[in-house]
């Protein structure tokens, strides 16, 4: 039996949208005090790992025509539209690990992580 899903249309959803905490939004304000042409950062996702998505953090100097923003006291947050079904929800973390610092996400559609945690899965 051939069964047909029909295609996906991501404007069709009502999209709950993405958070940055108060450490995220000053790290992005900081970078964009470095960099005057810097609009905020994009976060978006692509198929790697061992869990089968990863998120993929670019400065944002010139936003695409599909990207939806999100602004967080003065820090914006771009996310392209095909990445909502995947990220929705998500609220954006900046931590201190150890020597390192890095962004952390909190996202309730992530119903595994890799061991690593460098990957998702959905």
């Amino acid at each position: 039996m051939d069964v047909q899903t029909g295609s996906f249309d991501p404007n069709d959803f009502a999209w709950q949208g993405l958070t940055l905490t108060p450490a995220a939004s000053a790290h992005i304000r900081d970078l964009a005090a470095k960099q005057p042409e810097l609009q905020g950062i994009r976060l978006s996702i692509k198929q790697t790992g061992c869990a089968g998505f990863g998120y993929v953090l670019d400065t944002v100097t010139e936003p695409k025509p599909d990207d939806l923003v999100y602004e967080f006291d003065g820090a914006r947050l771009w996310v392209p539209l095909s990445a909502m079904p995947f990220i929705d929800g998500t609220e954006v973390d900046y931590v201190r690990e150890g020597l390192n610092q890095i962004f952390k996400f909190n996202n309730p559609k992530a119903q595994h992580e890799c061991g690593c945690g460098e990957s998702f899965g959905v």
